[in-house]
């Protein structure tokens, strides 16, 4: 049994997974082109992409705004499937970043992190100048039913335009996380509740603009058989990250990789980040000693988010995070998702792929069973 596309406008995934944009260059062109050609939708994470380039300290908005450039053409270089963005509405380069997305023809920019109320206007804007319509699809990131509707509603009154799709994600997730620290472990908050009122709200969306406005879990999906569940919640696809960091293909040094594979559930901690959200990673040295007050001095260059007040944080989580991706995990610490202990070896995404059909298949399969027996058991007690 194969999966159900996921269709977003006049895009078609094969495969309904989204693999998750994870920064600071976690999931950048290597990763992103390696899932689009398994035919999934890969994801390019736009938070601080312009680390590597030589003058990102002097001037960090064109850095960001060229690295994001030649990682869009990279991906597109390496393949013909659907890419995609992940900008984070916090970023102070936000709509500068939109763009640069927009003008080299990224199939889908996914944004977080803050309601992205403004997102279509940065689109039409350069539609306008540019004297030429372009296709890339908005997909807002939120955490509930509510937030999808007021971004719907500024959307429409504002722009005339429906939101393309909604990713709903819920606390299970790595990162930052779109909820107050309280609500990860209440169970009205968890992605099985999520998922169907946030459906519920597309619909509404779907019945006044007359086309499917698809709907996609996230946080915590870890197997096909999850994968299965959600769609039968009602979603459309599924989002997943940590997976596929534990690939061949995953853009980060291998001693971050090797991070998942030695990860326990116990290592797994809830950060108060400095950009003022909670966030899921893996504990160690580098968090325990910001917790005991040991502040790691730092002059900020990067000026990359707004909610960072860094007079008041002890580190730069930029920099903690680009230590991290670059393997020096003694100076920076690793995000993951809840299920990152499940993770037990690195393979390659097409390997990935082929492992999520086969348990989406096997859970497909083991539903059908269960139905039969059911409806036997049902027509024994009828005959009798």
């Amino acid at each position: 049994m194969s999966f159900p596309a996921l269709k977003i406008g006049d895009l078609t995934a094969k495969i309904p997974v989204v693999q998750g944009g994870m920064g600071v260059g976690i999931s950048l062109a290597g990763l992103a082109s390696a899932v689009a050609n398994q035919g999934g939708i890969g994801v390019i994470a736009g938070a601080m992409i312009g680390m590597k380039e030589p003058d990102v300290a002097k001037d960090p908005l064109t850095a960001n705004l060229r690295a994001l450039r030649n990682e869009i053409l990279k991906a597109r270089e390496l393949s013909n499937g659907i890419i995609g963005v992940n900008l984070m509405v916090a970023l102070t380069t936000f709509s500068q970043m939109v763009r640069t997305a927009v003008e080299n023809k990224v199939d889908i920019i996914f944004s977080g992190a803050g309601l992205p109320l403004d997102m279509p206007h940065h689109l039409l804007q350069v539609c306008e100048e540019k004297k030429e319509e372009f296709k890339t699809k908005l997909v807002p990131i939120v955490s509930s039913a509510r937030a999808a509707t007021v971004i719907a509603k500024k959307w429409a009154s504002r722009f005339g335009y429906t939101p393309d799709a909604f990713v709903v994600e819920g606390p299970k997730a790595g990162g930052h996380l779109g909820f107050k620290a309280e609500e990860l472990q209440d169970p009205n908050h968890s992605l099985e509740v999520l998922v169907p009122q946030v459906v519920e709200a597309a619909k509404a969306m779907e019945d006044k603009c007359g086309r499917a406005v698809p709907v996609i879990a996230a946080g915590g999906v870890y197997s096909g058989a999850d994968i299965m569940k959600f769609l039968d919640l009602g979603a459309s696809g599924v989002q997943m990250g940590t997976r596929f960091v534990a690939t061949h293909e995953c853009d980060a040094d291998d001693r971050f990789k090797q991070s998942y594979l030695s990860a326990r559930d116990e290592d797994i901690t809830i950060i108060k980040s400095p950009v003022g959200m909670p966030g899921r990673a893996l504990g160690n040295e580098f968090i325990t000693a910001s917790r005991e007050g040991k502040k790691k001095p730092f002059k900020c260059v990067f000026h990359c988010v707004h909610t960072c007040e860094q007079e008041k944080t002890p580190y730069c989580i930029a920099q903690a995070l680009i230590n991290a991706m670059k393997g020096n995990l003694e100076r920076g610490f690793a995000f993951c998702g809840a299920n990152v202990a499940r993770v037990n070896k690195i393979i390659s995404v097409h390997e990935l792929m082929d492992s999520l059909q086969k348990e989406f298949d096997d859970a497909m399969s083991t539903l059908s069973k269960s139905v039969q027996n059911m409806q036997s058991k049902l027509n024994f007690s009828i005959k009798s």
